[in-house]
């Protein structure tokens, strides 16, 4: 059932304003350019900041996986050094015995240059790498649900933005209407003063129906306004003329022990805080492989021309492969203390996963509970406009005749006026807890409500980055 609120008040006398009024909130069909909450809905998943700057994060958070694959591979240098030297060299010749020293000096201009290139690859490193590895792909996973859960949050907020900005417009119009009854109802009551059928009294007591009608539009403005503020941020643009929202019951389960095993199941919060487990193991391994030995190769090429410490050579090369292998003995203490923060905060990873869960557990029940109470609401609050129907014609009727006062009508009029403000809530929370639910039971999505929106796919930006051994251009995602 869609729940749209509007008015029917036409421009005629007291009695049939008063029987107009009656009509209260009905439903309607939505007007062909209406905006509906499914609209409003697939601009927010497409536009809103804050789900945006979640994918960047997405995004930014896969690089973490090429950067611990980059352990497998070889790294490579090449040096170059080169410039201009003059050298001069003398040296003393040993003479013979009763004959003059000989000296000879040597000396030159030349230009030395040299290259070289080193590979390094690393053969063994106590699996760092692969323990790095699993857990940059946890944290992706991890990111993505967290992801996830802020869709639900955008998604949650647009629908009870949009419901809640059709409820302020339904009440604002309900009270511009009943200021304009109050104003008919002043009107009539000086009349009758005027041929003395009723007292001063009655005539004030009217004013001070009507000034009040006339603050509760104020306030009722404000909160409009204040609603259209709030689209405005969370959708994307500014409001138009909205058509009525649509409860979303049928894509949660039926029964409150089925919704709480799906919620504890495929809540994004809770999948994160799996994930976050997973991160926390791997980091206990990676810590624990500063323990282990780790072994490389090394090979390296140089290429000279000239030399910087003898004119007399032309040319040289040098080519070396070498093997490392380093076994740590004793380093500090240091790498204990880190193994054990690493287990500590993996027992905290678990103890949120509990957390998680036992919230997500009573979000369930929480949004259950105010689903029924909301659907019951409006069975009790129409019941509650149609006896203040009743009772308003009936003391009309009765202060007619001069068994009932002014004061009396006045009070059963905003006694109708609240009930139906009542109606128009209900039917908003009606329709906000069943969005609530679907997102504590981790089903608000685009694809689950199928709004017409091109959604966002993570997987693809991982796929793009994860085996890329070079570049620097962001890809685009898609």
């Amino acid at each position: 059932m869609a729940y749209g609120l509007g008015l029917i008040m036409p421009r005629i006398g007291f009695q049939s304003w008063a029987g107009a009024l009656t009509l209260g909130v009905i439903l309607v069909a939505p007007a062909a350019r209406a905006d509906t909450l499914e609209g409003a809905l697939a601009e927010a998943y497409s536009s809103n900041p804050s789900l945006n700057s979640q994918r960047a994060s997405v995004r930014a958070t896969d690089e973490n996986v090429p950067q611990a694959l980059s352990g497998y591979r070889p790294r490579i240098s090449i040096t170059a050094s080169g410039g201009e030297q003059t050298s001069s060299t003398t040296s003393k010749n040993p003479s013979t015995i009763g004959a003059a020293a000989l000296y000879n000096t040597i000396s030159g201009y030349n230009s030395p240059f040299s290259t070289g290139i080193t590979a390094t690859q690393t053969l063994f490193n106590g699996f760092q790498t692969a323990n790095k590895t699993r857990q940059a792909e946890a944290q992706v996973l991890a990111a993505r649900a967290t992801l996830r859960n802020t869709e639900q949050t955008v998604l949650l907020n647009a629908a009870t933005a949009y419901m809640n900005l059709l409820r302020d417009a339904a009440i604002l119009k309900l009270q511009e209407s009943n200021v304009e009854v109050l104003q008919e109802q002043l009107r009539q009551t000086r009349d009758r003063f005027n041929v003395g059928e009723v007292t001063r009294t009655d005539v004030a007591q009217a004013e001070s129906s009507l000034a009040a009608g006339r603050s509760q539009v104020l306030t009722a403005q404000a909160n409009y306004t204040s609603s259209a503020a709030t689209y405005r941020q969370v959708i994307g643009r500014n409001p138009g003329k909205l058509a009525p929202g649509t409860p979303v019951d049928r894509f949660s389960p039926h029964a409150l022990p089925a919704a709480i095993s799906v919620g504890i199941a495929t809540n994004p919060s809770v999948v994160s805080a799996q994930f976050n487990v997973d991160v926390a193991e791997d980091a206990v391994k990676v810590a624990e492989s500063a323990l282990y030995p780790t072994l490389s190769v090394q090979g390296n090429f140089t290429k000279n021309w000239l030399s910087q410490q003898s004119l007399s050579v032309m040319e040289s090369y040098n080519a070396s492969v070498f093997g490392t292998l380093s076994v740590p003995i004793y380093q500090g203490g240091a790498e204990y203390s880190v193994i054990r923060q690493a287990k500590e905060t993996l027992g905290q990873r678990r103890l949120d996963l509990d957390v998680t869960r036992d919230t997500v557990r009573q979000n369930v029940v929480q949004s259950w509970g105010q689903l029924e109470a909301a659907k019951a609401n409006i069975e009790a609050t129409r019941a509650q406009v149609q006896a203040a129907e009743i009772a308003l014609n009936g003391v009309r009727e009765e202060a007619r005749v001069g068994q009932r006062t002014t004061l009396d009508v006045l009070n059963a009029q905003q006694t109708l006026v609240n009930a139906r403000v009542a109606v128009v809530t209900a039917q908003h929370d009606r329709v906000v807890a069943s969005y609530a639910l679907l997102a504590a039971v981790g089903r608000l999505s685009p694809q689950v409500l199928r709004l017409h929106v091109p959604t966002y796919d993570a997987r693809v930006h991982y796929r793009q980055v994860r085996d890329s051994w070079a570049g620097v251009r962001n890809p685009d995602g898609r």
